[in-house]
């Protein structure tokens, strides 16, 4: 085994203590592990702490525990209710990604080194943090700009973080690999692909500029809307540690009394929430993926303002009109075009009957057919969809499930502010319209245009790949009758390869004769 699998397992090893002490396993029934795992779960059962008294399952707590990389895992499992369960899910969402702040002076000379210029002649003034989490921490500075002096909010990396990911991360993918390996569930959920995942973000986190470029491109897609807008980006003032947006002087959704104070509908916000994130998926195809309370401001013009694009999710058209189609079809009752609509994209295998799934497919929609509008869940009608999907072998689609998870925590910030908002009549006007210019006539000519320019393209390169092909195969032919030519340069090169590949292998050579000699001498 190698080195480094042993310290894997270490770590990891640990990682499971800290579970089993919190009782996180206590509560899986034994009958439903795998037998290998059973005296694993009776170990775990007999080191837990005692049951918390709210019959949480200590999941937060051990997260909490493990450290930042494990805080961000479990705020990442929260968006993935295929993986851990609802009800974990449920827990999960709790965990608070709040860190102790770091020096300002410390903050000074990350800033400093940024932009090899000392702090005066980048902001006007540089305050105190204000939050403080795993990744960075937030300062409200000042800064000179065209138009005078602007309050801005800066983003500073909290120093040795990235290190500490790329270890933790180490070890997540040496568990998933061996999941996938092992157990069914894990290949048909991706584990590796999760891990992949979160990966992917935790690295567009730590690098500022991605997270710029993401506000920036919310920002343009946004630009016609008249209740929701993205705080501008400070170029001039980012980088890869650092990043400078635009100071929101608004209230935030989690304060529901200074809401009231400044006038707001409460209800009519709650529309604007849930349009709003349709707006960006359905229609731009990129949307806020971390939409709760905390990260939404109502400015002074009572604008919706969303801050934090670390997360952010995609869909392409396929994926966009699969969600219209399915929404449309539960509405109609049409389950047969729903189940047609996966296999169509190809998230179902062929191996099963579109009658079958059909049929699954009505268990899940005829029940919400008795509840009135303002008692039927979007989201939870998604979450009830991919657990019937379980069942038919479809593979995980993460850029739906990230979706279904946002549209949970939007539907929730929405219903917090009405109980009886109607989300299918708020939600009617963004899908209908979208329905209307991609699925109606004027999408059938969209596409057809779309399509004819693919063509011209296609037919436009034609003759500049026709002459390469022909290049390649004059050169075939020559080398079939003449045979390859090797260069000076090429056969130096190899041999200076074959020269390096002998003295590592001499060197080995070495290194086991003495340990040879070593374990010779000490017996």
């Amino acid at each position: 085994m190698a080195i480094g699998s042993v310290f894997h397992i270490l770590r990891l090893a640990r990682a499971g203590y800290v579970l089993a002490r919190e009782g996180v396993f206590a509560q899986i029934d034994p009958a439903l592990a795998p037998p290998a795992a059973r005296p694993l779960l009776a170990v775990a059962k007999l080191i837990a702490r005692a049951p918390a008294s709210d019959g949480s399952s200590g999941l937060v707590a051990a997260f909490a525990r493990l450290g930042p990389s494990y805080v961000k895992l479990g705020q990442f499992l929260a968006t993935r209710p295929d993986v851990v369960g609802p009800r974990a899910v449920g827990e999960l969402e709790k965990l608070q990604d709040k860190m102790p702040a770091f020096p300002r002076a410390v903050a000074v000379s990350i800033v400093e080194a940024a932009f090899g210029k000392k702090l005066d002649e980048i902001f006007v003034e540089f305050g105190e943090p204000v939050a403080a989490a795993s990744i960075a921490q937030v300062h409200r500075a000042k800064a000179r700009t065209a138009e005078g002096v602007a309050d801005v909010a800066v983003k500073v990396l909290r120093p040795g973080v990235e290190p500490r990911f790329a270890r933790d991360l180490s070890d997540m993918y040496f568990a998933a690999r061996f999941a996938e390996r092992h157990i069914a569930e894990a290949r048909r959920l991706r584990a590796i692909q999760v891990v992949d995942t979160l990966a992917r973000t935790v690295r567009m986190e730590m690098d500022f500029r991605l997270e710029a470029a993401a506000a920036s491109e919310f920002a343009e897609n946004c630009a016609g809307d008249t209740e929701f807008r993205v705080p501008g980006v400070d170029w001039d003032r980012t980088a890869k540690d650092v990043l400078t947006l635009e100071w929101i002087d608004g209230v935030p959704l989690s304060d529901v009394d200074g809401l009231k104070k400044a006038g707001a509908d409460l209800a009519d916000l709650g529309r604007v929430v849930i349009q709003s994130f349709l707006r960006n998926a359905m229609r731009d195809g990129f949307f806020h993926a971390d939409m709760h309370q905390g990260n939404l401001f109502r400015d002074r013009e009572g604008r919706l303002v969303a801050v934090d694009f670390g997360i952010m999710g995609r869909l392409g058209l396929k994926e966009r009109r699969f969600l219209a189609e399915i929404l449309y079809g539960f509405i109609t009752r049409d389950y047969l075009r729903v189940a047609e609509v996966h296999f169509e994209a190809g998230y179902v295998p062929d191996t099963h009957r579109v009658e079958d799934f059909a049929q699954a497919i009505r268990a899940i929609g005829e029940p919400i057919h008795s509840h009135t509008a303002d008692q039927i869940s979007m989201a939870k009608l998604l979450t009830l969809l991919f657990e019937i999907t379980a069942l038919f072998d479809m593979r995980t689609r993460t850029e739906l499930v990230l979706l279904q998870k946002t549209m949970v925590v939007v539907e929730g910030v929405a219903r917090g502010f009405d109980p009886k908002l109607d989300i299918w009549a708020t939600s009617d006007p963004v899908v209908r319209s979208w329905i209307e210019e991609n699925l109606g006539p004027i999408g059938k000519l969209s596409d057809a245009g779309r399509g004819l320019g693919l063509l011209a393209k296609a037919t436009g390169g034609l003759p500049d790949f026709l002459a390469r092909v022909n290049s390649l195969a004059v050169k075939f032919e020559h080398a079939a009758e003449h045979g390859f030519h090797l260069s000076a340069i090429s056969l130096e090169g190899i041999g200076r390869a074959e020269a390096r590949r002998a003295r590592w292998t001499a060197a080995a050579l070495w290194v086991i004769a003495l340990t040879l000699v070593a374990i010779w001498w000490r017996s």
